[in-house]
C-alpha cells in the first residue's frame, strides 16, 4: 500500500539562523517574530551572568546564571561559545541548546553578539552539522537611528547607552564577515528581509 505523496521524501535539512547586531538593532524582536509566525522554528535560549530586566523570564529570554554557576559550566565544557560583553558580563550558548535539536532536524534561530558568531564560525569549520545548517545575519543600523532606539527603549541610563554605542561601533565593523546583512529600517521591513534570506537559505539546502 502506498504511503501517500510524501512517501520517500527526505526530511528537509535543518536551518540555524544566527542573528547579530548592536544593542537596539532589533535582533531579539526578529527572533521572537520568526518563532511566532513560523512554527517550524525554535529560538535558542542563550545564557548570561547579567541580572534579569523587568519582565524577563529565566529559561525564556535567557538562562540567567550567577558568575559561579557560569564558571562551573564553562569548566564542565557545557558551552559551545562564551565571551565577555560590555566589560563585566558574560554571555554564552550551551551546546545542548543547539547541536541536539539540529541532529533531530529542528530549525533554530538565535541572537548572539559578534564575538559569539566568530566562535560559531570556528566550530562550524569542524562540525559538518553546524556548517551545513548555519547562516549568519547581521542587522546594521545607522548611528542616529541606533541611538534613538536605545533611548526609546528606556532600559538603560545615558552612561550605559554611551557604553553600548561604543561597543556598537566596533560591532558594525564586523558586518562584512556575515553571510547576509539587513539594513535596518522598520520592524516590518526588517522581518521581510529576514524572510527573504530564509528563502535563499532553504533553496540552497534543497
Amino acid at each position: 500500500m502506498s504511503g501517500g505523496p510524501t512517501e520517500g521524501k527526505a526530511r528537509p535539512e535543518p536551518v540555524l539562523l544566527v542573528l547579530a547586531g548592536p544593542a537596539g538593532s532589533g535582533k531579539s524582536t526578529l527572533c521572537d517574530r520568526l518563532v511566532d509566525e513560523d512554527k517550524a522554528f525554535t529560538r535558542v535560549v542563550t545564557s548570561t551572568t547579567r541580572a534579569p530586566r523587568d519582565g524577563e523570564v529565566n529559561g525564556v529570554h535567557y538562562h540567567f546564571f550567577t558568575p559561579e554557576e557560569f564558571d562551573r559550566r564553562v569548566k564542565a565544557g557545557e558551552f559551545l561559545e562564551w565571551a565577555w560583553v560590555h566589560g563585566d558580563r558574560r554571555y554564552g550558548t550551551l551546546a545542548s541548546s543547539v547541536l541536539g535539536p539540529l541532529v533531530l532536524g529542528r530549525n533554530l534561530v538565535m541572537s548572539v553578539d559578534v564575538q559569539g558568531v566568530e566562535s560559531f564560525r570556528r566550530l562550524a569549520a569542524q562540525n559538518p552539522v553546524l556548517r551545513r545548517a548555519m547562516a549568519t545575519v547581521f542587522i546594521r543600523v545607522d548611528h542616529e537611528r541606533l541611538l534613538s532606539r536605545m533611548r526609546e527603549r528606556g532600559k538603560d541610563n545615558e552612561a550605559e547607552i554611551a557604553r553600548r554605542m561604543e561597543t556598537a561601533e566596533a560591532e558594525l565593523r564586523e558586518a562584512p564577515k556575515f553571510d547576509f546583512v539587513i539594513e535596518s529600517r522598520t520592524r516590518d521591513e526588517d522581518f521581510g528581509a529576514l524572510l527573504a534570506i530564509l528563502a535563499k537559505v532553504r533553496a540552497a539546502l534543497a
